[in-house]
């Protein structure tokens, strides 16, 4: 299959609510990214994926990596760069981005 110049862009939300999905998302990152290297690309990551994103060894794929502001706060623990932290929570946030387009997929 030819890439269409016409599509476009891709826009996905990798969900990670667990720490194994949150392995599994940055995998799935790494391979849609390869394939379709303009795609637009968010691993969030809520729940028990937070402290795994904390926890796991720096990365590019941090850049893509975004946390829920709620599991912060309930875990205790605090950001570190460069994984962003979403303005609200991740529920509410992946909803608009849906309404804006974004394909949601659970990792």
């Amino acid at each position: 299959m030819t890439q269409d110049t016409q599509r476009p862009t891709l826009k996905v939300i990798l969900h990670a609510p667990t720490a194994e999905a949150f392995e599994r998302a940055r995998s799935n990152a790494t391979n849609l990214k390869r394939a379709a290297p303009d795609a637009d690309v968010r691993i969030v990551a809520n729940a028990q994926a937070v402290a795994a994103a904390l926890d796991t060894a720096p990365s590019d794929l941090d850049a893509l990596t975004w946390v829920c502001p709620n599991t912060l706060s309930r875990i205790g623990r605090d950001n570190r760069e460069p994984l962003e932290v979403l303005d609200g929570p991740a529920v509410i946030e992946m909803a608009r981005m849906q309404q804006a387009g974004w394909i949601y997929i659970r990792a």
